[in-house]
């Protein structure tokens, strides 16, 4: 790929395509894996069957179960900072800073987010069934899905002066506000969990993230909305990974299309070389020296004779020479655009 070179822009097409394609793929294939395990993951109701069930499976445990229920705390729930009444077992305080970035290379002003607080507080919970019958969850706080509604959220607003204002222009950021919000889930929820369920010693019920790394959920909707969410989110990470890998080879193809060109325009510049070595070899008719100096000299170096033609202009202006050393394949003469040139032959 002599005198070739891939632009800066087209590796770099390359690169986001290539890492973006491999990022949705795994997306898609984790999501599209955690939804073929709940097609088949069996349903279970929180009842006095449940530990029977246990008790007559090997281990008892099954690797990959469904329960629902509702959410009942072991002990003192965690109660609202905002809203005094609100009781829960999980809790997420985030605050976090809203401004504007002056980005130089749209011109435009971009939001920014950056939290500046996040704090997770959790208690010992179970999910408890018709009969009353109880499941432990454990490690909640590394469960997939939606299991937290917000219950606060409030934005505290910046007010600026002129002075202010006039630096901010001069910084390029203009601070906008501060967000707190606050999620929780509360007791009295209603919460489908997925993931390993276990019958301990004691005949303690114990849902917990799978052994086998596959996917735990723990979620306020619906077992199908569930499902929903899972088939959109592998649906698009799937069509998005398409089009990122199309994106990459119309990018390749260029690049192929332009070494093509490359290769062809060194062929034919080679072959133009071969040539007028030939008929620099060739022995020339005498003609009358000085005369040939003054007439036929190159109107660039003034010191060979002309020896080609430049087509499709049909100068004859100089020698081979200065030709291949123009920076621009453009006639001296006429500044056409030189699509070959043709040897030049004296008789």
């Amino acid at each position: 790929m002599e005198g070739f070179h891939v632009k800066g822009s087209e590796a770099l097409c390359l690169g986001l395509s290539l890492a973006a394609s491999g990022l949705l793929y795994y997306l898609y294939k984790k999501n599209k894996t955690a939804l073929d395990k709940l097609d088949i993951a069996p349903h279970l109701p929180i009842d006095s069957q449940l530990k029977d069930i246990l008790k007559a499976t090997p281990g008892a445990c099954l690797k990959y179960a469904i329960v629902e229920g509702t959410v009942q705390p072991v002990g003192e729930p965690l109660m609202s900072h905002f809203q005094k009444e609100t009781a829960g077992v999980l809790q997420k305080f985030t605050l976090s800073e809203h401004r504007l970035v002056w980005s130089n290379l749209t011109r435009t002003w971009i939001d920014n987010i950056r939290v500046l607080l996040q704090r997770e507080n959790a208690v010992p919970f179970v999910l408890v069934g018709p009969d009353e019958t109880p499941v432990r969850v454990l490690s909640p706080l590394q469960a997939s899905g939606t299991h937290m509604e917000m219950i606060h959220e409030k934005f505290h607003q910046v007010s600026s002066g002129l002075v202010d204002i006039v630096g901010q222009y001069l910084s390029g950021e203009k601070p906008k506000g501060q967000l707190e919000t606050e999620e929780m889930l509360k007791v009295g929820a209603a919460l489908i969990g997925a993931g390993e369920l276990v019958l301990a010693a004691d005949g303690t019920l114990s849902l917990q993230p799978p052994s086998d790394g596959s996917e735990y959920f723990l979620s306020l909707v619906d077992f199908d909305s569930l499902q929903g969410e899972l088939k959109s989110a592998a649906y698009w990470c799937q069509w998005l990974a398409v089009a990122s890998a199309l994106l990459g080879t119309a990018v390749l193809v260029w690049v192929c299309r332009r070494y093509y060109c490359h290769r062809k325009a060194q062929r034919q510049l080679e072959e133009e070389r071969r040539i007028f070595e030939r008929m620099s070899e060739e022995p020339r008719a005498s003609v009358n020296l000085v005369e040939e100096q003054v007439e036929n000299i190159c109107v660039i170096c003034y010191t060979e004779p002309r020896n080609c033609i430049i087509m499709d202009c049909g100068h004859v202006c100089c020698c081979y020479s200065c030709y291949q050393a123009l920076v621009q394949r453009k006639c001296p003469i006429c500044r056409q655009d030189i699509s070959r040139v043709l040897p030049l032959h004296f008789v």
